[in-house]
């Protein structure tokens, strides 16, 4: 192909995926060429920050639904089919891909030879075509970044291909409607077309290294992020959206490894990603200085809308949606580590934003309870964040991150409990949510209480004291920590009604229980040996 600009190693070519017909090919390009062809392209515009923005068109988030994986010889017996893992044929794959390649035929795409996994032992070397100079610059972004003579020498061991303007049609190709997003792990590519949103980009290869890491080199692969403190001790924060994780996670004492998609192997935490794709609605930069900070040159902006008359991002405007995202190189941030590596974890906290007011702030689990509570993923949805959501509602997401992981549920809590035995880590549940009563009744648990609760975790501070065991849930809780008051730390002692309490603790038991059915036939009895016990009196 002639009509080939930017950089490549000389070998590179775009033939052995049948795009060699496409009108030109961009390989490579800088952040500042890249931000150039999208706004002449009529993609974006700049923002006084220095970022660009843009818009995903039609979806402003990912499509669940639409996500399917080819049913082969490596998955068929191996993958957790159903709803969250949707089958596709091979055949209807290949159908599909000659489709897409033809679409881009004659088209200008861009190329962005990038990796996965900064431990280089786990390194997943990676191709992504894209139709536009936004999507790039998102893998350019996200992903790890080759050094100049990496490229050179760059062979891709995935390849993903993303086409927003290619609408599938569900009659001949398989999909359920026009967007779709494939993983096959035979051809190791990743198709994606019909759809702008470039999450679906990211989720794609965290997917599929939540089937390659665990399922053929035994690493944890983990929806969570990671910091390092000053003595090289690493923490994990696992936790669903509204429990706090970027927030807590975000401490001036410790180093940034990675703030969502990590593995731990034998002797390391490491991120997968080279940057970060951060929640852009109602910030500030006295909430979350760092993000706010990295809007800048270089990061992309996706579905926000600027003060009338201005180039300055309204970021509580949520006209287009309320998942405003920004995504930027981890090197944004002050703090990261480099590369973005760490030690076997010391400390892993599952955070629950429980609005249901029963669990501890926080509470010390056992090998058997962390299996159990990681396969739970529970934090708890409030009034006023859904439409006909009026009430708490108890939320489960299996490995705090269901809606990615295509082996079934308890092969990573298994792996956790495996890691456990191996290495000497705490494992906490801290409840970010409800104290004195249930979301309406009670207050929100206090950051600064949340904030000194795991910094004593962290600094050993919990190791000696004296504990008390919840008799329903089991959990571990200290009956003392410093710089919170003692009285908040039982929660059933925060209650005015301790009747109430109880009611409702059995009633969020027996929720725990009945989420669990699903993975009865499967767990182990070590695992089911943490489930709650319910009150006969209630």
């Amino acid at each position: 192909m002639e009509n080939e600009l930017g950089f490549k190693a000389p070998h590179a070519t775009l033939s052995a995926i049948g795009l060699s017909n496409v009108a030109a090919a961009y390989w490579n390009l800088s952040p500042a060429e890249l931000v150039e062809e999208a706004i002449c392209r009529g993609e974006g515009h700049l923002v006084d920050s220095g970022a660009l923005s843009i818009d995903t068109g039609e979806f402003t988030g990912r499509s669940p639904k639409d996500r399917f994986i080819v049913c082969d010889d490596i998955t068929e017996d191996a993958v957790w089919w159903g709803d969250i893992n949707i089958k596709f044929e091979p055949t209807k794959f290949d159908h599909l891909l000659h489709r897409l390649q033809a679409y881009l035929g004659g088209k200008e795409v861009f190329v962005r030879d990038a990796y996965a996994c900064a431990d280089q032992n786990y390194r997943l070397n990676i191709r992504v075509v894209t139709e536009t100079a936004y999507q790039s610059l998102f893998a350019n972004n996200l992903f790890l970044r080759p050094t100049k003579e990496e490229i050179e020498k760059f062979d891709p061991e995935w390849t993903i291909i993303a086409a927003p303007g290619f609408k599938a049609d569900p009659e001949i190709d398989g999909t359920r409607q026009h967007n779709f997003a494939v993983l096959n792990f035979t051809r190791k590519m990743i198709i994606i077309g019909g759809t702008g949103y470039t999450g679906e980009i990211k989720k794609g290869i965290f997917s599929a290294l939540n089937f390659i890491l665990p399922h053929q080199k035994q690493v944890l692969s983990m929806h969570c992020s990671a910091n390092i403190g000053k003595d090289g001790d690493t923490a994990i924060f696992f936790g669903l959206s509204g429990t706090g994780k970027t927030t807590l996670s975000a401490d001036p004492e410790r180093a940034l490894i990675g703030d969502d998609e990590h593995g731990w192997a034998g002797d390391t935490v490491f991120n997968f990603e080279g940057g970060c794709y951060a929640k852009c609605v109602d910030l500030t930069a006295e909430k979350e200085p760092q993000i706010y900070n990295a809007i800048k040159f270089g990061s992309l902006l996706e579905n926000t809308r600027c003060f009338a008359g201005t180039s300055t991002v309204d970021f509580s405007n949520i006209e287009v949606t309320e998942n405003t995202r920004v995504s930027y190189p981890i090197d944004y941030i002050d703090n990261a580590v480099k590369p973005s590596v760490g030690s076997t974890p010391r400390n892993i906290f599952f955070l629950t934003a429980d609005a249901f007011g029963v669990l501890p702030p926080i509470s010390k689990l056992s090998k058997s309870q962390a299996m159990f509570h990681f396969i739970s993923g529970y934090t708890a949805k409030v009034a006023g964040t859904e439409a006909g959501v009026t009430e708490p509602q108890a939320t489960f997401s299996a490995g705090f991150g269901k809606a990615f992981l295509p082996l079934h549920p308890t092969r990573y809590a298994d792996l956790l409990g495996k890691k456990m035995d191996e290495h000497n880590v705490n494992v906490w549940l801290i409840n970010t949510g409800w104290t004195g009563g249930p979301y309406g009744i009670g207050s929100r648990m206090k950051l600064s209480y949340t904030r000194a609760m795991i910094t004593a975790a962290l600094k050993g501070e919990l190791n000696n004291v004296e504990y008390i065991t919840d008799t329903i849930f089991g959990l571990h809780t200290p009956v003392s920590c410093p710089n919170v008051p003692s009285e908040v730390l039982n929660p059933r002692n925060t209650w005015e009604n301790k009747e109430a309490y109880d009611q409702k603790a059995n009633d969020l038991a027996n929720r725990f229980i009945k989420n669990f059915e699903q993975f009865a036939d499967v767990a182990s009895n070590e695992m089911k040996e943490a489930l709650p016990v319910v009150s006969v009196q209630v």
